[in-house]
């Protein structure tokens, strides 16, 4: 399940954290609990039964690829619109989110092939670890993520008390 709308439908969001393998070709699986996510997300689904995403890639990402519904990425275009026009923000944030977006579509055997400048630019050969960031989920080479998330997981433990909770740093849902 996922979090609730004000008119309380629930939309599904990305949970969980998959490794799968890369073929030569970039062809990589998306696991099954996460299509049923960007099926959600797709306003073509269900007349066309191909969810589509769109995959944020570039510099800002360094390690890691984004992928997002195509629900939550008209949201954040919707963002970029509310921007000044000829604003030095937008036309960085419509750089740095638009111009470095690919949109594909998963097929019938529930893959998708990443270009090859994508695998690039974050080391992609073999195996991937999709993780779950709740609205997107990101694409790591298997081996830097388990580097960089055991570092970082790691180092922000310790600057917690011994008895710390994760939970505590969420404000509770509002009481309606």
């Amino acid at each position: 399940m996922g979090a609730r709308e004000a008119d309380g439908t629930v939309v599904l969001s990305f949970r969980g954290e998959f490794n799968q393998k890369v073929d030569g070709k970039g062809r990589m699986s998306i696991p099954a609990d996460f299509r049923a996510v960007l099926a959600d997300g797709d306003p073509r689904y269900p007349e066309n039964p191909l969810p589509r995403l769109v995959v944020l890639h570039g510099p800002h990402l360094k390690n890691c690829l984004h992928a997002y519904t195509i629900d939550d990425m008209a949201e954040i275009e919707a963002g970029i619109r509310k921007l000044p026009r000829g604003s030095v923000e937008r036309k960085r944030a419509s750089r740095m989110i638009l111009g470095k977006s690919w949109d594909t579509e998963i097929d019938k055997d529930g893959r998708i092939v990443l270009p090859q400048r994508l695998r690039q630019q974050i080391g992609l050969e073999g195996d991937a670890t999709m993780v779950a960031m709740g609205d997107y989920f990101e694409i790591w080479n298997k081996n830097t993520y388990e580097e960089i998330e055991a570092a970082e997981t790691d180092a922000w433990l310790e600057e917690q008390p011994e008895d710390f909770d994760p939970l505590s740093l969420i404000s509770p849902p509002d009481e309606g």
